[in-house]
Order: C-alpha cells, then structure tokens, then sequence
C-alpha cells in the first residue's frame, strides 16, 4: 500500500490515523463561528478542517425536489424546503481565503467538497492540499477529472453507491495518476442508531483486494466511536467525521455531528488502538519478557538426586518458573537416561551443563 501525502502529512498504514473535521453547513451562515470551529476542531485533535462549496442553484434543483413528493432520510426533519436549506447553508465564496488562513494557524488542513466547476477552480487557485468528492457525486465523472487537474489527492466518498459506480470514478482517478483515498460511506445522515447495521465495514475489506495499492478510509455519521474504531482496524487511515460546537443547536448537520469532547476521545482511543494493533509480526513483547521466565514451565525434581543419577520421567515435573538455562517441557529426550553430574534437590530446574 502506497502512502499518499496531504500538504507535509503522510497518511498511510505506518502513519497514524488522519482526521478530517467536515464542518460543512455547522457555521450557519456565520464566519466567525465557522474560524472559531476551525480552532475548536484543531484543539481536539483534527488533522484537516473540510467545507463543502456549494450554491444551491447548482447543487438542486427547486423545481425537481418540490415535484418529488417526498422527502427521505435526514431530510425528512428539515423545516424548509430542500432549495431553501441549501441557500442557507452555502458558503459565501468570499470567505475562502480567510478560512484557509485561520486554518494555517490553527495548524490544521483546509480543503473542501466542490460542488460545482467554479468551486473547483476556486480552490485550485489557492492550492488546497486535497479535494474531497462527496458521495453524490460518485457518478459525475467530469467533475473528477476536473478535481484530478492539479494531482492532489482525492478523498472519494462512496455512499449510497455499489461497486461498479465504485470502480468507474477509481477508474477516472487512476487514469489521472492521482493519490486516493477510497471511504466507505453510508449516506443515511440521521445519526439513529438503527443506521448501524447500514454501515457495511467489511467493504474495506472489499477494497483492499480490489485495490491494495489504495489507502483506505470511512466517512461516517454515527454515534460513539464503534465505527470509526472497526475502520482503523480494518486498516483504514483517513476518518471524516461532522464537527459541531453543540449538537443541540438547529441545522441539517448538528444533530448527527461530534462536538469537541466527542471528537477529542475518538482520536484517544483511536490512538490507543494503533497503539494496540502493532506492527503485525508474532514475537515477544519487550514488556513480557520477564514473563516468560514468570508464566513457562520447565523441568524440576519431584525428590533430592545424588550425583550420577540416571534420569527418568518419573524424577521429574514440570513447574513454573523457567529460566533460561532450564530444559523445557518439549525437550525432555535430551536429557532421559543422561546422569547428572552434581547432587541436586528436590524443586531445582535441570539444565543441560547438569548432565554428564
């Protein structure tokens, strides 16, 4: 699996877990409270800050959705209509530049979800480090390539997609020569925690056969930290959660997004889980060490033995501990009909040097 590099950050297998806070439509139309959770998020341990560059005029379709005649998954709690949540939720284009800059202080990545060409252009014009295409968008294939102009890496989201949609935007990526990562995604936003058998993990393991050059990752808006941990084990490396300061407050992405406390104790625990996973090799631990001397049975005498006494199994048992010169339960013909060569006691391990 070959690392791909987000600005100086390697992601990767050998690299611990990079963390994207999508702060998406969380600013509610106001730039300050999106600065202040650019820092909220950096002080909770996010690697990257990611908005989502839309207009609603070229992301919906108002004619198209109040003819649909239903409303599904998350939007069914919405209040306004699906055009007018979407003009409220834009981000002013103008605010770009200083997002990014606080971003630079904070010391955490800026890039975003261009949702249309101008969007794109945007921010190839102030060189972000990545683009992100979310799950709808899996099949506009012109819009990847237009995000593959500049080869930075693409975080390609692929809910509510199966695998040859999968397969034809990997193709496009690919064929550009760009760093991806692939995340697994389920786009049913409620945060209910029925959604959890909708989640599909084990698709990670899908990928990675598919593609095991490929860094892996998980797009997720689930409760507690089940997922995120499940993903990291799988091998994922990039995990992008909604990121709020108060999931209480009203909006289309609070209610399932993590707010700081939430978000500092999944990067805890994930960095105990990296710690936990290892380097995948089968020896002994520097910490055990003493333990096999502790918890491994050797050899000893059931009874006093004068020397040139003729070993049998039945002067012996095993026992713990084993030191390290004792002759270990599987080794026992090694040393059956030798004398030994001193007088020896009941409880005392045999060594090899004790036999003639």
């Amino acid at each position: 699996m070959k690392d791909i590099q987000v600005g100086k950050q390697k992601i990767g297998l050998n690299h611990p877990t990079y963390f994207i806070a999508d702060i998406a439509a969380n600013h509610d139309g106001d730039l300050s409270k999106a600065i202040d959770l650019i820092h909220l998020s950096a002080e909770a341990g996010a690697d990257a800050v990611k908005f989502q560059h839309f207009q609603a005029k070229n992301i919906v379709s108002d004619y198209g959705f109040k003819n649909l005649n239903t409303k599904s998954s998350h939007q069914s709690n919405w209040k306004k209509s699906v055009f007018d949540t979407y003009e409220d939720a834009s981000l002013p284009r103008g605010w770009t530049k200083e997002l990014q800059n606080c971003s630079n202080e904070a010391g955490v990545h800026f890039f975003s979800a261009p949702y249309d060409f101008e969007a794109v252009s945007l921010l190839d014009d102030l060189n972000v480090p990545a683009h992100k295409v979310g799950s709808g968008d899996i099949t506009w294939i012109e819009i990847i390539r237009k995000m593959c102009s500049r080869k930075v890496p693409i975080f390609l989201a692929t809910g509510a997609s199966n695998i040859d949609d999968v397969k034809r935007a990997m193709n496009v990526i690919q064929t550009e020569k760009v760093p991806v990562c692939l995340m697994q995604c389920n786009t049913n936003y409620t945060g209910e925690n029925e959604n959890f058998e909708h989640i599909n993990l084990n698709v990670l393991k899908q990928y990675s056969q598919i593609w095991p050059e490929v860094i892996l990752g998980l797009s997720d808006h689930t409760s507690g930290h089940a997922t995120v941990l499940g993903a990291v084990a799988l091998g994922a490396r990039a995990i992008e959660k909604h990121f709020t300061n108060d999931k209480s407050q009203e909006g289309p992405d609070h209610g399932f997004s993590m707010d700081p406390t939430d978000w500092k104790e999944m990067v805890d625990r994930t960095r105990e889980l990296e710690l936990a996973l290892g380097e995948g090799e089968k020896n002994i631990c520097e910490n055990e060490i003493e333990t096999v001397v502790l918890q491994r049975r050797c050899w000893r005498l059931k009874n006093n033995l004068p020397t040139g006494t003729k070993i049998e199994e039945n002067h012996l048992e095993v026992l713990r501990p084993s030191p390290s010169d004792s002759v270990k339960p599987y080794e026992i013909k090694k040393v059956l009909g030798k004398k030994i060569n001193k007088n020896m006691v009941k409880g005392q391990h045999i060594s090899i040097k004790d036999f003639e």
